[in-house]
């Protein structure tokens, strides 16, 4: 399905100028149901070349099957989404960064990262360079032979993150890829993730369930309703880049990002509880 939407995205020699002005994803009254269940229900949002889109709500709400749907991994009930893609471009449509453990573990460090420049048939002097260069920025060219069993889930996603940038996609996808680590290795991890992507400015969708996660990374927020997952309202981030995810802790407006957002989360996260206890499901 993404190879469809891909081409029907696709933008001519003739009108690249004109690309530039465009959204790289146009999502529109997007639908998802599952037999009865629906899912997602009607979200339409534009997402611009090179912006770090972030997607909060409730548990149940939707998030990763938007997601999901972005990677051609499910398919819409209803609506469209639009992909824009750079003028005689090569690069795949997506790579995503998934919540677990995603990486191969019969391959070493190296094999992971390259393995999306190796499935296109890339020169190895291009994986060479592409593949060292992003090890070298997550700090694991040292652990390149490695295999994922003797590596910590830190730096495991740190793999994940090397081999979705060295893939070079149109856009990024992001489940949820620091949920599971322990405050600090998601803090240092944050860093890198933005200091990786201010070289490039890759379109970024990511979700999370941390606020704070969401004002430290994004350009702007998108917050979901509990289910059926709609857009409840979009917030955008108007602190400065590059950032210090430390500093921005200290910042008063990172303070009222948090608090505004998490006002309005609040009322959602409730909403799906008292929806699961319906249901006879506890929290």
């Amino acid at each position: 399905m993404i190879q469809a939407l891909a081409k029907k995205a696709t933008v001519r020699d003739d009108v690249a100028t004109e690309s530039q002005e465009r959204p790289a994803i146009r999502i529109k009254g997007l639908s998802k149901r599952f037999g009865s269940f629906t899912a997602v229900d009607n979200v339409t949002i534009d997402i611009a070349r090179g912006e770090f889109f972030m997607i909060v709500g409730p548990s149940g709400c939707g998030k990763t099957t938007l997601l999901r749907i972005l990677a051609g991994l499910e398919a819409p009930t209803d609506g469209s989404i639009d992909v824009s893609v750079e003028a005689g471009s090569q690069r795949p449509v997506n790579s995503m960064v998934f919540q677990g453990d995603s990486i191969f573990p019969w391959m070493t460090v190296w094999d992971n990262a390259a393995y999306g420049l190796k499935m296109r048939r890339a020169p190895q002097a291009q994986i060479k360079e592409v593949v060292g260069h992003y090890l070298d920025r997550t700090g694991l060219l040292k652990f390149a032979d490695a295999y994922p069993h003797q590596l910590s889930g830190g730096m495991k996603q740190r793999v994940s993150i090397a081999r979705a940038f060295a893939n070079d996609p149109e856009i990024l996808l992001m489940d949820e890829p620091f949920s599971a680590l322990d405050a600090q290795n998601k803090l240092l991890l944050q860093e890198e993730l933005l200091r990786i992507w201010e070289e490039n400015k890759k379109t970024v969708l990511f979700i999370t369930h941390d606020v704070d996660e969401a004002v430290k990374l994004g350009d702007r927020i998108m917050v979901m309703t509990a289910q059926p997952g709609r857009v409840k309202t979009v917030v955008p981030v108007s602190l400065a880049r590059p950032r210090d995810v430390l500093e921005l802790q200290q910042n008063p407006e990172f303070g009222k990002l948090v608090h505004q957002i998490w006002s309005s989360l609040r009322e959602e996260v409730q909403r799906a509880r008292e929806l699961d206890e319906a249901k006879g499901v506890r929290k």
